[in-house]
């Protein structure tokens, strides 16, 4: 005798005719979801499948935009290492430069070629550590180990340099810290020689596997049009096929003088994502290698701006002038004129913009950062939808976000 299947009541259906079923509410984070930092992520699953995904933030806020208000230009320094952490050189020259065109003040080539230097070691750096959390998160532990293997070498070097390994402080307004060490830009050099190699390495193990193609390809989808309404960035919006990049389209610190390609993907995936940002490490050893093979001669730091760069410490130390030329530049900070300005550096995780208005004097009267990783963020809720959970990681891995800088 044949049982009768009992289909569920009709009541149960919705204005289409289909079963209603019903949804799961997840939050994933904010304990350092995939160990990019403190997001939480509010989702909605109808099984295994995400039908809705809010990121939530705000749990790093320090309100570095209105500490800037109370403090001189050069004292907000040390704050910008905080913005992108991976990235502290590229944060401080993009904010020199922007205090230095409200200021209408030029620096020397050489300054321009140390910041160049430090600027794309650090995208190196900031990349390596983006691409060994995105192999944990799909499941490739040796990636990590590699990549941060070799960023232990490039902080030795910013270390010899800046006197700090992560939080560097290095640039001032109008010039750098100080000069580059005897022998470091050979340093650099033989660093260079020897990473080239090991990427590949690094790259190998992930290019091709099975696994992690798995995990990447047609994962996390952005078209071009999406990417560029969502304000994405940096290597998220190049991988979409938009072959916009600042150091190419507006250029400043003379990166016009170099010769680099611009990687742009086709998918826009997780997968070319990942390609993108491995290529842009190679077209980074290309122009710190150019930058050190015609290392200008000259000042590290614009002498002329009296009012703005604090002297030598043995002129400070040798001549009255100076000493109270660097007691007022301390105190009272780098004299600026009134007006505004914005100025954006393409920085590992995308375009850094800082909006400066002053009222004159040593202190802005107002700040506004703009965030790359925020932005990118922004596209979350459209991305994830459709997605399994388990794509949900690797679309945050690929993205490659800071909370540091998001939530500022």
């Amino acid at each position: 005798m044949a049982t009768e299947f009992a289909y569920p009541d009709a009541a149960a259906k919705n204005a289409t005719g289909e079963f209603e079923t019903e949804k799961t509410s997840l939050s994933m984070g904010p304990s350092h979801p995939s160990t990019h930092g403190v997001l939480r992520i509010q989702m909605e699953l109808d099984g295994e499948v995400v039908t809705k995904a809010e990121p939530v933030i705000g749990y790093l806020h320090r309100g570095d935009e209105k500490i800037a208000e109370n403090m001189t230009y050069n004292q907000f320094v040390p704050y910008t290492d905080r913005l992108d952490y991976l990235a502290p050189l590229a944060n401080n020259m993009a904010y020199a430069i922007a205090v230095e065109r409200l200021a209408n003040l030029e620096v020397p080539e050489r300054c321009q070629a140390i910041r160049v230097i430090t600027a794309e070691l650090a995208r190196i750096s900031a990349h390596l550590l983006g691409l060994g959390a995105f192999g944990i998160d799909t499941g490739a532990w040796t990636v990590f180990m590699y990549s941060f293997t070799e960023c232990e070498k490039l902080y030795k070097l910013f270390e010899e340099l800046t006197g700090a390994r992560f939080t560097t402080s290095y640039t001032r307004i109008g010039g750098v810290a100080r000069d580059v060490p005897e022998g470091w830009n050979d340093r650099v050099v033989e660093f260079c020689d020897q990473f080239l190699p090991i990427l590949e390495e690094i790259l190998a193990m992930l290019t091709r596997n099975k696994i992690f193609m798995d995990r990447t390809v047609d994962v996390g989808a952005i078209s071009k049009e999406d990417a560029i309404a969502y304000g994405l960035t940096g290597p998220n919006l190049r991988a979409s096929g938009v072959p916009m990049d600042l150091r190419k389209d507006k250029p400043y610190s003379g990166y016009e003088k170099y010769d680099f390609d611009i990687p742009v993907g086709k998918n826009g995936d997780s997968y070319d994502r990942y390609l993108v940002r491995g290529e842009e490490m190679r077209q980074s050893v290309r122009i710190v290698k150019q930058a050190i093979k015609n290392f200008p001669e000259g000042d590290w730091y614009a002498k002329d701006a009296k009012k703005i760069f604090t002297p030598p410490k043995d002129k400070v130390m040798s001549s009255m002038e100076e000493l109270i030329n660097n007691f007022m530049i301390v105190t009272e900070g780098p004299q600026m004129p009134a007006g505004e300005v914005y100025f954006e550096a393409e920085n590992p995780k995308g375009a850094l913009g800082f909006y400066i208005v002053s009222k004159g004097g040593g202190v802005p009267y107002r700040m506004k950062i703009r965030a790359p990783s925020f932005c990118n963020l922004s596209i979350l809720p459209k991305v994830c939808v459709g997605m399994m959970v388990s794509d949900v990681v690797s679309i945050l891995g690929s993205l490659d976000f800071v909370m540091g800088e998001c939530d500022r």
